[in-house]
């Protein structure tokens, strides 16, 4: 349950509704919260306290996940993956494991990334970018050796995106770890995906 007010359908400004219809079709998400991937959807509802925040938000993640990006979706979601892991964010990582599945990358490896140093399983361009996301966000740097392998097999531009979505994502992370949004209400679960609901016949 977030820590702070949500807002009602009711109550929202112009671009959250806008948002709100997107994310949650006609309900009110307060009074009729989950999403289509069985999240209680607490993080939107919240964030719309400040709506040029959501607005800012929804375009930055989505702005990211787009087919447009030079960076390869299977490398951006293992950076993700591992940013959830490293920070401990349940929601950003069940979240993401099922965006992992869209882009292809097999079970096998999804798997083994908690693990990742010791796996036969990971390419070298996938062991520079999860090296790279394991030092930014435990140490706020990437050591030299490290960089001349991203170096090895991203562009510049690629590297300044896994850079940013490692940032952008560690942000979001903090803040429902802080405000106790979506999977992330008690610190104290081990890191686990929480299953979508069933499709629809």
């Amino acid at each position: 349950m977030s820590r702070l007010r949500q807002v009602p359908k009711a109550e929202a400004s112009a671009e959250v509704r806008a948002i709100y219809q997107e994310f949650f079709g006609e309900r009110d998400p307060v009074a009729e919260p989950g999403t289509a991937t069985g999240t209680p959807g607490d993080y939107w509802t919240t964030f719309a306290l400040v709506p040029d925040l959501m607005v800012q938000a929804r375009d930055c993640l989505l702005g990211m996940l787009g087919p447009d990006r030079q960076l390869d979706p299977q490398l951006r979601e293992l950076a993700i993956l591992r940013t959830g892991i490293v920070g401990d964010s349940r929601f950003e990582y069940s979240q993401h494991m099922k965006v992992a599945r869209t882009v292809n990358i097999p079970e096998a490896k999804l798997a083994a990334i908690k693990g990742w140093t010791t796996s036969g399983l990971f390419s070298p361009a996938e062991r520079a970018v999860m090296a790279a996301t394991d030092e930014l966000l435990a140490r706020n740097l990437v050591e030299d050796a490290t960089f001349a392998e991203l170096q090895r097999h991203l562009s510049d531009p690629q590297i300044l995106e896994l850079f940013y979505a490692i940032g952008l994502w560690r942000m979001h992370g903090l803040i429902t770890r802080a405000l106790h949004l979506e999977y992330d209400t008690d610190t104290t679960e081990r890191m686990q995906e929480v299953p979508a609901p069933p499709a629809e016949d």
